[in-house]
């Protein structure tokens, strides 16, 4: 009896043993919400053997005004009703503004701006960036692109609407709307990576919040030719895989604009570009990394 028992309790042991173990890895392979920096300013753990080096030239509190060694003001249109003007984006108070403002008698009324980086990157690389949405119907964005609309590559980290008008998309106050694009010879591929941020852990403050109420954060791991990874105050969110290798070295860049179209939510009513209370996306920074070997 002794003997026959003792094998008998070590299995039971050992059973009980290998599942806590199994469960405890598979929670930390998860992710719990401890190993999460809700603030979004810790980057992702680096592959082992390498380390995150911050890149000057593209990151920014935006606290010693506007830098014009990083930074230029790009005033391409995009389709109307939207002007792009220099004056509508600046650095005031520790952030980067661009303001949606009026021109009441033009065919182009939505005036706007677009301010991107004079450096451009390549993979492997990591950026994110602390954005509050202005609260009209228009994307509000943060992207990588080449500047060839024929031949480019391009991830959007967001294209976020906090106030649809279309009545047509009523998760767009939550939702991060992620993706890459890749145009040879006109040749467009693409896929989303879209996230809703009521899916972020119970333990984020910001889970749930939708765009204009607070600053989130956004970020994009661009970690090879092909893999693509967003982050959304601090937490992994969707992930994209490109057809094709994305080999072009990108600017980082920001804008806001609308189209009368259901994808990007409808227009604004006109009134709402008269309200600076509602009419300007803040970007509180912006820190990029590249990796490098220990």
């Amino acid at each position: 009896m002794k003997f026959t028992g003792l094998p008998l309790l070590l299995m039971v042991l050992c059973a009980f043993s290998c599942s806590t173990t199994k469960s405890t890895k598979n929670l930390e392979h998860a992710g719990s919400p401890e190993t999460y920096d809700f603030t979004g300013q810790t980057p992702p753990s680096p592959p082992e053997g390498m380390k995150w080096e911050k890149i000057p030239e593209l990151s920014d509190e935006f606290d010693t005004g506007y830098d014009t060694e990083k930074w230029y003001k790009s005033l391409w249109n995009y389709g109307v009703p939207v002007q792009m003007r220099a004056e509508n984006s600046g650095v005031e108070d520790g952030n980067l503004w661009i303001k949606a403002t009026l021109d009441e008698n033009a065919e182009r009324w939505f005036k706007t701006s677009r301010v991107q980086s004079k450096m451009q990157i390549g993979y492997p690389m990591y950026t994110v960036s602390r954005i509050k949405a202005a609260h009209i119907s228009a994307y509000n964005t943060f992207w990588l692109n080449n500047g060839d609309i024929s031949n480019r590559d391009e991830i959007d980290v967001i294209e976020n609407n906090s106030n649809p008008s279309c009545g047509c998309q009523p998760d767009y106050p939550w939702q991060m709307n992620s993706q890459y694009f890749q145009v040879i010879n006109d040749d467009t591929k693409r896929n989303k990576g879209n996230y809703d941020n009521r899916k972020l852990s119970k333990a984020n403050p910001l889970k749930g919040v939708p765009w204009n109420e607070a600053y989130h954060t956004f970020g994009v791991w661009w970690k090879s030719a092909t893999e693509i990874q967003f982050y959304l105050d601090g937490e992994p969110a969707g992930s994209v895989t490109a057809a094709r290798d994305l080999n072009r070295k990108l600017h980082i860049i920001w804008d806001l604009w609308s189209e009368d179209v259901k994808w990007v939510g409808g227009l604004p009513n006109k009134k709402e570009l008269l309200d600076n209370s509602v009419n300007t996306m803040k970007v509180d920074w912006v820190h990029t990394y590249r990796l490098v070997e220990e």
